[in-house]
């Protein structure tokens, strides 16, 4: 049978266009998790409240002499630190990004994949280097601890702060975790300190030294013990956002610095015996009674 070409022609235009489109992959934009209204509201009243507490602590300090003002100039710096800290975040600063992706699998699809940019105030980890060690300081001059242990407890604090940082700029979720646990680690250091070495320092003080120290450490601990759990949920798990992520930071910032602030400072200055007098250079710089003496030779 012969085929006209013409024919031919036909067939081939036919099975041409029976060919389905390549398709298109269309790119899932990132979201981008940042502070809304309520949470940048939140920092500008923990502004208030952190500058408000830093005055008044400097405040109580003036009218106690220079020699038992110890206490009250360490935990002005905390909450003035907390200040600067949250001013910046406030004012837009302080502020990084953290990039993740999440994955979800399919059984009859292939998996998709969602990129996610996440803020990241890491002025908060700089304000908690700064602030949890002079925390402990107190605690540590509270219960009479020794300079050996009050040394381990702050670089442990500086370690375990330094980690959460790391862990929230964790590109995975193996390096966040990774991180996650080292800091965890070093914390079990700070309550060992606090918990075990700072109650028997406290036995060698009176009943209401050892009563109140037990009470303002085991609050501390609570509310430390509370921090990686908000990290748990926000930076590291993503499960709240960020908004719900600064007002649960903003809390126990509260409750952890001015609270603690008023409470150590009134009842310092009810009680006697846990307000160290401290002469020579702190009180009277290096005049005849306040000379600081290295290695001189004795002359008796």
């Amino acid at each position: 049978m012969l085929v006209h070409p013409d024919m031919m022609k036909t067939s081939s235009l036919i099975a041409t266009s029976s060919v389905a489109p390549i398709p298109t992959i269309v790119p899932t934009p990132t979201i981008y998790e940042e502070a809304g209204d309520m949470g940048k509201r939140t920092l500008w009243v923990v502004v208030v409240l952190m500058a408000i507490s830093s005055l008044a602590f400097y405040g109580m300090a003036w009218r106690v002499p220079v020699q038992k003002r110890l206490f009250h100039i360490i935990t002005g710096f905390i909450t003035t630190f907390a200040f600067l800290s949250y001013f910046a975040m406030a004012t837009g600063g302080g502020i990084g990004y953290n990039k993740y992706t999440v994955t979800e699998s399919h059984k009859r699809v292939p998996d998709t994949h969602q990129d996610f940019v996440r803020e990241i105030y890491w002025a908060r980890y700089v304000d908690w280097t700064l602030t949890t060690p002079l925390l402990l300081l107190d605690l540590a001059l509270l219960s009479g601890l020794n300079g050996a242990n009050i040394l381990v407890a702050i670089v442990a604090d500086v370690i375990m702060v330094l980690t959460g940082l790391f862990a929230a700029f964790g590109t995975s979720e193996g390096e966040t975790w990774g991180w996650f646990v080292w800091g965890c680690i070093a914390y079990l250091v700070i309550i060992f300190q606090l918990a075990f070495n700072g109650r028997t320092a406290v036995e060698n003080k009176d009943s209401k030294t050892k009563t109140f120290y037990a009470s303002i450490a085991g609050f501390t601990l609570i509310l430390w013990t509370t921090y990686p759990i908000i990290f748990g949920l926000s930076e590291g798990g993503h499960v709240i956002n960020v908004d719900q992520e600064i007002v649960a930071y903003a809390v126990l910032d509260i409750l952890a610095k001015p609270v603690f602030g008023f409470w150590l400072l009134f009842t310092h200055d009810s009680m006697s015996s846990t307000s160290p007098s401290l002469e020579g250079f702190w009180s009277q710089g290096f005049g005849s009674q306040g000379t600081l003496r290295v290695g001189d030779d004795d002359e008796a």
